[in-house]
């Protein structure tokens, strides 16, 4: 299924449309499964997240933002990060959030791989061009699921201070990856 198709169905969700669900339920789930699977590391754990993951999606698809980035990559984020809570509410630490995104890309048509592939290329220009210490604090935040107290003990900044560190990363990103 094309990123567009995929982006239209979520957009579709919003409007609380069920057959859009139904049928980006059918395109996606193998996929998704196989993001929770790789995090969780046990079927059933995973086959739990997947039902949470689309719950999810239900409640948040009407604040979709069509943009240049892909829906997929939208829809692996939010099964990375519950995956993350799950792992996080039974004591686990998450795991390199990263293998799962390349699982995901493994199982894309190559026009979806492609396109993966050029976005996260924009995104690592864009992070080198933040200041070396936030890019790094930015990745443990979004890719390897560590809390702001974890960040701000691992890099000797009080919490507060790595939220603002957070907040105006992701702003730069943004303002660069929109250029």
């Amino acid at each position: 299924m094309a990123q567009q198709d995929i982006a239209t169905l979520i957009v579709r969700i919003g409007m609380r449309d069920r057959e859009a669900f139904d049928l980006l339920y059918r395109q996606t789930s193998a996929r998704l499964f196989g993001v929770c699977l790789h995090m969780l590391n046990d079927p059933a754990e995973a086959e739990h997240a997947l039902e949470e993951v689309f719950c999810r999606v239900w409640e948040v698809a009407g604040r979709f933002a069509v943009s240049d980035l892909s829906p997929m990559a939208w829809l692996v984020g939010i099964a990375r990060n519950h995956a993350i809570e799950c792992l996080r509410s039974k004591g686990r630490p998450p795991g390199d959030a990263a293998v799962a995104d390349a699982s995901v890309a493994s199982a894309a048509d190559p026009v979806e791989t492609l396109e993966a592939g050029a976005a996260s290329a924009r995104i690592r220009r864009c992070l080198e061009k933040l200041d070396a210490e936030r890019a790094t604090a930015l990745r443990e935040a979004y890719l390897g699921g560590h809390s702001y107290a974890e960040l701000a003990a691992r890099h000797g900044v009080p919490p507060g201070t790595m939220r603002t560190w957070l907040r105006h990363s992701v702003l730069r990103l943004k303002e660069c990856l929109d250029r």
